[in-house]
């Protein structure tokens, strides 16, 4: 085999496997797979028609995201529903996300603060619900909701935190996906307001607070809202 052939099998491969995941990612937010669901690497080649090889690769990135758990000796499986692992990962927001925070408003140049500015305009214009997506948050709405956070703690600079701020959300957004839960007593619009004017004047001891209640709201309403099915965990 030539170079060239080899290299173009590869590419071939990487290719397919992204494909298989964002295919694969994408079922899973919506909902496809239930939770606890099995996802047999089997069944996933026959269905999209790529090797096994090309199933596993995405598959692994899926765990790597918390969209996915690898089971001793029982393979893949969708994350079962359990308030304490919506507890633990809230936990974990709101220890390290108010810290981000406070280290985006003390670096953040203007250009981070034009595009806090802008982010939060997005989200406040996109609608939170669309008929066509019943009771679950829009896409294009929870698109903006993560584009407006991710903006707010991007100005820290630190690349290791913002994928650890990437992993939790990611896992925050499926769980809020499964519950199509509306708090009818909860203004999240003024909550985000609230965010955007402490930290664009520089107030991180009011945007720390602020960030640390409004997620603390959300993992509430988490935990409180009906199952879909009940887990087995302690």
């Amino acid at each position: 085999m030539t170079q060239t052939t080899h290299t173009s099998a590869s590419t071939g491969k990487q290719m397919l496997s992204e494909q298989v995941y964002t295919r694969l990612r994408e079922a899973i937010m919506r909902g496809d797979h239930a939770p606890g669901d099995a996802l047999k690497p089997q069944d996933l080649a026959k269905e999209q028609g790529v090797s096994l090889a090309v199933v596993r690769e995405a598959l692994v990135r899926v765990v790597g995201e918390g969209l996915a758990d690898r089971l001793p000796n029982r393979g893949f499986a969708v994350p079962a529903y359990s308030d304490r692992r919506w507890q633990e990962i809230a936990e974990a927001r709101r220890k390290i996300e108010p810290v981000m925070l406070r280290m985006s408003i003390e670096r953040g140049d203007v250009d981070w603060e034009a595009r806090v500015r802008a982010s939060h305009h997005r989200l406040t214009r996109t609608p939170a619900y669309v008929p066509e997506e019943g009771e679950h948050y829009s896409s294009a709405w929870a698109e903006a909701h993560r584009l407006f956070h991710r903006t707010l703690l991007d100005g820290c600079g630190n690349r290791i935190l913002l994928e650890t701020f990437d992993r939790m959300w990611t896992a925050s957004e499926l769980a809020r996906r499964w519950s199509a839960h509306r708090n009818p007593h909860r203004d999240g619009a003024l909550e985000h307001r609230r965010l955007e004017e402490a930290a664009l004047a520089r107030d991180a001891d009011t945007a720390a607070e602020v960030l640390t209640r409004h997620l603390t709201q959300t993992a509430t309403g988490l935990t409180d809202c009906p199952h879909h099915e009940p887990t087995n965990e302690t």
